[in-house]
């Protein structure tokens, strides 16, 4: 297969390159100005969403799209211009790409899109499905946009996937990146409360489902992308430190962490999303990592 892909130079847009061009497939990277062309496969296809500029050419007859490119979601407070850029980022960047996907004489057959489970907001308890509302937070009303945008691809004869991604688990970066060398330390421990469900994924695991959305003819619309089984913070948290045979003792006061990050410590550490894979489950979709300790010990073992 051609397939083009965004955020190629991200945790996520790596290991997927990585994967498709083991298997023999095209990879067209479309980098922006500011990136350089990575010394691993793929081809470089110019692309500057601020400007409206693509190489249309290079996507002719390419079998899917899948846009991975988007910033920080944790670099950095969430002010005014900060928000704005987490905005644009995404719905902007879909909106041009699917607008110049539409000119196209030979159309992708499919686009696949990364979105969150933050569009779920806190949720406490509750299990949820694609089928669920969505919050009315910050996050809740950027993923909604986003896929939304995502959606308009439809419009033109392109399937459409959104994967609401979950908290993707790798050294290399991400959510546990940043939590490795506090509990290496052994100063880690629960945040909050340590109530709050996480919904989980390996980065193996988010490769095999973003492969399976380019290849499932019958999947569209919005997927959970996470691990069947989520846990508790207090759970993960208790994981985590027995794979790196550290103690969890130091747990990180709420107020503290609102002091320190803002409204981005609620929506990010202290909201409660406990989500489910239906959709895949329904698809059929087998989990290499399904359960969190044996996860855990493959991604920090280097296993995944």
């Amino acid at each position: 297969m051609r397939l083009a892909v965004t955020g190629s130079t991200g945790l996520v847009g790596s290991a997927l390159v990585e994967s498709l061009a083991a298997d023999g497939h095209e990879v067209l990277r479309l980098l922006r100005p500011a990136s350089r062309a990575p010394a691993g496969p793929g081809t470089a296809v110019r692309w500057n969403p601020t400007a409206g500029e693509l190489d249309r050419a290079a996507l002719e007859a390419a079998d899917a799209v899948v846009h991975l490119a988007g910033a920080s979601i944790a670099d950095g407070r969430w002010n005014g211009r900060r928000k704005e850029l987490l905005i644009s980022s995404r719905v902007d960047t879909a909106r041009h790409l699917i607008g110049e996907l539409a000119t196209l004489s030979q159309k992708p057959k499919a686009f696949v899109s990364a979105s969150a489970i933050g569009i779920y907001g806190d949720r406490g308890e509750e299990i949820l499905s694609e089928e669920s509302v969505p919050g009315s937070d910050f996050l809740g009303r950027l993923a909604q946009a986003w896929e939304a945008e995502a959606a308009r691809a439809e419009e033109h004869g392109i399937r459409a996937v959104m994967l609401r991604f979950g908290i993707i688990l790798s050294p290399k970066g991400g959510a546990l990146g940043k939590m490795l060398t506090p509990f290496k330390l052994g100063v880690g421990g629960r945040l909050g409360s340590g109530r709050q469900w996480m919904s989980w994924i390996t980065l193996a695991d988010t490769v095999r489902v973003i492969r399976a959305a380019i290849e499932s003819p019958d999947l569209r619309g919005p997927v959970n992308t996470v691990a069947p089984n989520p846990v508790t913070n207090a759970d993960f948290t208790r994981a985590l430190a027995q794979a790196l045979h550290r103690p969890a003792i130091f747990p990180a006061p709420a107020f503290a962490l609102r002091l320190m990050l803002g409204e981005m410590a609620d929506a990010l550490l202290l909201s409660s999303q406990r989500v489910a894979p239906k959709r895949l489950e329904n698809l059929g979709h087998r989990f290499q990592h399904p359960e969190l300790g044996p996860a855990l010990r493959a991604v920090l073992g280097g296993g995944e």
